[in-house]
């Protein structure tokens, strides 16, 4: 069998579509992971000694196959997506050609498979080294002023997304590119519940990129775009500036699991820094700089969105209600929390992260946290879910003497070697 499946490997360079639909979709089935013959895919590129490890025909032909026509390049994206779980494909799915074409391919309002090729990001930042040439990768964008969608990424070109006509002139524009995919992850909302796409600007949801924002806010320098005071419109310099994690806080209640669970992760990820607690719990009406920046923009206001998923439908007094935020007022009786006990789990630990300085405590106290997390607490069924709130109860309702006067670490986090409990580790998601 394994020897009948390599003799399709060559049909898939043949220049009759049909052939190299065929040759594929009989691939296909061998790249989930436990499949018998996946192998054909990584034989040869482990290198051997210190010669590097070399890309084989079959994965560059897949890589090329996305650009095809439609039936092919879906099966090219799909065999790609479940191939990217190995470490021996990263590097060639992550080197500068392809993964400009596949930020770009995402980037383009017009791609049918923009949701596949947002899965394989997502799979490939999973890995250090493609998150660190994410954030410092660039595309070529053309402005287009009379279109719905404003650019055009010149590197997209494939038999899947459409070129504006007529070409936009002018020479293409290097933009950073981790801007605009926060944009286009705005953008791919469907507003309409009826779940019409007719009206949205793009006709991917691209859901999975809030798992690519997830994994970048790993490392240091993840987290520190993100806090980052940045031009709002980054086609646009001049433009009033923002905080990138101001733009996606707002989806920690969307019904999908991967966008708000994506989304929950990145802001705890970014709540690991103290020195941002100020600028993510500020309202947008305070202007807050990041130290040691000195350039400010509006606050990421995203109390009110780490507490919706945790608050129910309990009755509070008046005096508790004038206490949280106005999102938080009064919630209908048909509000419920969320269902997933890793993402409540998620966002406890957020909080816990913004009671590691004074300031935080006391703005989490101000703010009716404590009020939420009693009603949350009631309710809960996961014990590592109570445990964790409780720990919080015990930090929001615990005296603040002179000891306490300072910042200090109240929270362990990963990598702590004194840690006897794992349980009460945060780990970075």
């Amino acid at each position: 069998m394994e020897a009948q499946l390599k003799e399709l490997i060559p049909f898939l360079r043949d220049k009759n579509p049909q052939v190299r639909q065929i040759a594929l979709s009989n691939l296909l089935g061998q790249t989930p992971e436990g499949s018998p013959h996946r192998n054909i895919f990584y034989h040869g590129l482990g290198g051997a000694g210190l010669q590097k490890p070399k890309e084989t025909d079959i994965i560059r032909d897949l890589k090329l196959l996305c650009r095809d026509q439609l039936a092919v390049a879906h099966d090219a994206f799909r065999a790609l997506v479940n191939l990217s779980d190995s470490p021996l494909l990263v590097p060639f799915l992550s080197e500068p050609t392809f993964l400009t074409f596949l930020v770009s391919y995402i980037l383009n309002a017009d791609s049918i498979l923009a949701d596949l090729a947002s899965m394989l990001l997502s799979n490939l930042t999973a890995s250090s080294s493609p998150c660190a040439a994410l954030l410092a990768l660039k595309v070529p964008i053309l402005k287009i002023s009379s279109s719905s969608s404003p650019l055009f990424p010149t590197l997209s070109r494939s038999g899947t997304c459409s070129t504006p006509v007529p070409y936009p002139s002018g020479e293409p524009q290097d933009i950073l590119a981790l801007p605009l995919l926060i944009d286009a992850f705005v953008e791919g909302v469907s507003i309409d519940p009826s779940g019409d796409r007719a009206p949205r600007k793009r006709k991917g949801e691209l859901h999975f990129l809030a798992s690519v924002f997830a994994n970048i806010s790993t490392s240091p320098a993840g987290r520190t775009f993100f806090v980052t005071s940045q031009p709002t419109d980054p086609l646009d310099p001049n433009s009033t500036n923002e905080y990138p994690l101001a733009k996606i806080v707002a989806f920690t209640e969307h019904q999908d699991t991967i966008r708000r669970g994506g989304v929950a992760s990145t802001l705890k990820n970014c709540a690991f820094s103290s020195q941002v607690h100020r600028a993510i719990l500020s309202p947008d009406t305070e202007a807050v700089a990041v130290p040691p920046s000195t350039l400010s923009a509006p606050g990421v206001d995203a109390l009110p969105y780490i507490l919706l998923p945790l608050a129910g439908p309990e009755e509070l007094d008046l005096e508790d209600q004038e206490k949280l935020p106005s999102a938080l007022q009064f919630l209908p009786s048909t509000k419920k929390r969320d269902p997933d006990p890793a993402l409540r789990l998620t966002h406890v630990e957020t909080l816990l992260l913004l009671c590691t300085t004074r300031w935080g405590r006391d703005y989490l106290r101000d703010h009716g946290v404590y009020e939420i997390i009693r009603g949350a607490h009631m309710e809960e069924t996961v014990d590592k879910v109570s445990e964790h709130i409780e720990r919080l109860v015990q930090l929001l309702k615990g005296d603040e003497g002179v000891e306490t006067a300072d910042d200090f670490d109240v929270v362990r986090v990963g990598g702590q070697e004194d840690d006897d409990d794992e349980d009460n580790r945060i780990e970075e998601v």
